[in-house]
């Protein structure tokens, strides 16, 4: 009875089965997939102001079409000062608040920049961020 419920499938679905399925992964293979995944990670600038007024004062700036850059070394009061550049910042080794906006910006240049407006409020004051590449 058991034989005749079940449906036998044609041979040819059976090789399209085949086909789609993706081999398992076992042991480091499977951890270094996984850290394939959670890998990301973003090569960052930001404009750092204690006082939101300086902070407003370096977006209109660069509203003006300043290069990021040149707003960064001029206004940003951390020590990032160099053109305002964090270099590659991985996921979750930023403060929240900043994490959440800079992952959620377009990659764009300093000739260009696309950027948070308003600025970020965080605990180190308020950013301007901006995205220049990711991985």
């Amino acid at each position: 009875m058991g034989k005749d419920n079940k449906k036998a499938k044609p041979a040819a679905a059976k090789g399209k089965d085949k086909e789609k399925a993706a081999p398992p992964v076992k042991g480091k293979e499977k951890e270094k997939v996984d850290l394939k995944k959670q890998v990301n990670a973003i090569q960052v600038r930001h404009i750092l102001c204690v006082k939101q007024s300086r902070a407003l004062e370096a977006l209109e700036k660069l509203k003006t079409g300043t290069a990021f850059n040149v707003v960064a070394t001029e206004y940003s009061e951390d020590k990032a000062r160099n053109g305002g550049s964090l270099g590659w910042m991985i996921r979750g080794s930023m403060d929240g608040v900043f994490q959440d906006a800079a992952f959620k910006l377009p990659i764009s240049t300093c000739a260009n920049p696309l950027y948070s407006d308003p600025p970020v409020k965080s605990k180190h004051g308020y950013h301007i961020i901006m995205v220049e590449a990711r991985k």
